[in-house]
């Protein structure tokens, strides 16, 4: 597939690849060029569409167990610090 670029550096995303993308009018995409000159284009997916992702049997932390956790850390860092 290819695309034609307009006087003012647009191109027209071909059909297949904006249905294989999910891309909607008014969608965001990112370009990333790599070491070897390749470029990939992504779909620039809002922080919403994260949501659900990660699975997990576990019922999230509580505030206290994260505090803890925090606590727990940063005496461990402090620990570390005062070998060296």
């Amino acid at each position: 597939m290819e695309s034609a670029i307009t006087t003012k550096g647009q191109a027209t995303i071909p059909k297949p690849i904006r249905e294989h993308l999910g891309l909607k009018p008014g969608d965001r995409v990112k370009f990333f060029i790599h070491p070897d000159g390749t470029v990939v284009m992504l779909p620039k997916l809002p922080v919403t569409a994260l949501r659900g992702m990660l699975k997990s049997d576990r019922p999230p932390p509580t505030i206290e167990e994260m505090d803890e956790a925090i606590v727990a850390a940063v005496t461990e860092r402090d620990a570390r610090s005062k070998e060296t």
